[in-house]
Formats: structure tokens, sequence, C-alpha cells
């Protein structure tokens, strides 16, 4: 297969992959992008990617590429990269990507030393482009085996939200336009951070109870820095807010859930994030959403104590202790 593509996709880990399956499926010519060429060999050679999807054939097939070049004239273009290393993908891009693309950003996160959403790394480094994001809930493998999902696909203009839900969509993959590009962006990345605390309530043993309170809890701090962010309500409520939330979570299919389980269980964190560990985007969210917080006088107590335990200036029986002897207050506060 060779261009023009309609759509191509910059990350050829799991999360990339499904969203090229999700593409193909909508009848787009799609192209994905690996940086390691290996990774893009093997899919465009076997049909599979089995370093990070193992055992999954991906069919309807699409082009697999480690040649930024072969993305070049795609009308819409998909950063499935992690978000720490979205700036660096989207500036090495740069050369191949026309003024006027639309750009969706699907990493869940805030850059570390900027504090700044995905869509303003798109406006910085690709600029003449229509910066957008997606999030919402889901696993890479659910979408790429074609199980239902719905997510939420945000733009500045409803018009261009609108064409990229219309380009994606297909029976088992729904998006649903909206125009907060701040409330789907934030309830993406903070979700992460609480679903480590999650993690750590479930690897402790505190039980269902408190695992509950804490995601009730959770949503409400995550709801006050939204708010004080510009995001909308409803937008929080939603998708890509509570729905995220709840599945990342209640699932060890979620790596931050995973990474919180872990360090719950005693285990090291070096242990937990060394090589060949899966990324968690919320280990590098927590102290970014601390200092926005901060900066908004808003309260966080989960978030500060997730950044803390995960600074290592904090152990989590005194997280748990600093969470549960806090003065007590109206729920809705």
């Amino acid at each position: 297969m060779s261009g023009p593509f309609d759509v191509a996709v910059l990350g050829g880990g799991a999360w990339g992959t499904a969203l090229a399956l999700v593409a193909a499926r909508a009848g787009r010519r799609t192209i994905l992008w690996a940086r390691d060429p290996a990774v893009a060999a093997a899919v465009a050679g076997t049909g599979e990617n089995p370093r990070y999807l193992p055992g999954l054939a991906l069919s309807p097939r699409f082009a697999a590429t480690a040649d930024l070049a072969a993305c070049a004239g795609a009308p819409l273009l998909v950063s499935a990269v992690p978000a720490q290393a979205t700036r660096a993908a989207l500036a090495a891009a740069r050369p191949h990507v026309a003024a006027g693309t639309i750009v969706v950003v699907a990493a869940k996160g805030i850059e570390r030393g900027t504090d700044a959403l995905m869509t303003d790394v798109v406006a910085a480094e690709l600029p003449g482009t229509r910066p957008a994001i997606l999030s919402g809930p889901s696993f890479a493998e659910d979408v790429a085996r074609g199980l239902p999902t719905a997510l939420t696909v945000a733009a500045a203009e409803a018009d261009i939200a609108e064409r990229i839900a219309a380009a994606l969509v297909s029976p088992s993959f729904r998006p649903y336009a909206s125009t907060d590009l701040v409330g789907v962006q934030v309830g993406g990345a903070l979700k992460n951070v609480l679903a480590i605390a999650s993690g750590i309530v479930v690897g402790r043993g505190l039980g269902a109870s408190a695992q509950a309170a804490l995601t009730a809890r959770g949503f409400a701090e995550l709801s006050r820095l939204g708010r004080a962010l510009g995001a909308r309500s409803e937008t929080l409520m939603g998708l890509s807010g509570l729905g995220d939330l709840v599945l990342s979570a209640t699932s060890r299919q979620s790596r931050n859930f995973s990474l919180g389980l872990g360090i719950g269980e005693g285990r090291s964190l070096a242990d937990l994030t060394g090589a060949g560990a899966k990324l968690a985007e919320g280990a590098f969210t927590a102290a970014v959403a601390l200092d926005l917080a901060a900066r908004h006088a808003v309260d966080v107590p989960i978030t500060a104590a997730v950044a803390a335990v995960l600074a290592g200036t904090l152990s989590v029986d005194a997280a748990v202790e600093s969470l549960m002897t806090r003065p007590l207050k109206r729920e809705e506060a």
C-alpha cells in the first residue's frame, strides 16, 4: 500500500497500532509510523505487532513504516506516542506536516516542565495545523480486538471535531464530538493519577469500601482542578472524565492502576518503572497536577499523596493516614 494516505498514526506501540486499526476499519487508507524499524517491519511483513499486541492479527491491514516522510500528505495525523515524548515526535514530523492538517493527540498527560496540555504542544510544534484531542475509557487491546468503545474527540471548532469523529467511526468505535479541549485533556490526565491511588488501596488490601470512597473523592478533586483550569462540568462528568476514571481505577488492564497495585503490595518503584516496564503516564502527571493545583489554589490531597509516594518522600501507610485524618468538612467541599 502506498500513499497518499487519509490517516497517518504516529507511534508503533499498542495504542498507536490500535488506532491505526480503528482508522482502517473506518475505511480510511492508513499508515502507521513506528520509531523502531523492527516494529514497522514486523507489522508490514507479518500483519502483527508481536512486541506490543502479540497474537493479534491486524485485520484489516494498513501500511507501516519507520520513515516519517511516508506520512506526508495525510490530512489527518494521529499522535499516539506517550505524552512526554509528544513534543519531540511532532518536531521530527514537522517537515512532513502541511498547514491545515488536523492533528489529533491520543496521549493522556500533561507535559512536565511546561505544564502544557497536549494541544498546546501541537500548536507550538506544528503551527498552522488544527489541534485536537482523543480521550476516554479505552484499553488498546480492547480497541484492537474490535470490542465496543466510546470516546470523546475535542477540537476548538465543532466542525473539526465532527470531521474527526466521522473519519474514525465504525460499528465498534464511537467518537463523540466536543469543543471542550481543556476538559477532555484534564480528565484524561488526572484520572491516571487517581488510578495509581486506587491501585495502592487495592494492593494494600484496604478493601472495596476504601476503593469506592477514594474514587468518589478523587473525582471531586479532578472536578475542582478541571473547573479551575477552564473545563466544563459536563465534560468532566462524561466519557473522558468520570467514564475513564471508572475504567482506569478498577481494572488491572490499566497501567496506572497496576503501578499503584505494585506500590501497595510493597514492590519498589524502581522495579515497577525500570527497563521493560509498561509506561504509566500518571507517574509523570502527578507532580505536574500538583503544581497546577498550587498555582490555582485548588485542594488536591489525593494527588498530593500520590506525588509524595512517587517522589519517595512519604510512605504508603503515612499517605493513607494523612488522608484519613484530614479535618472534617462538608462532602461537597
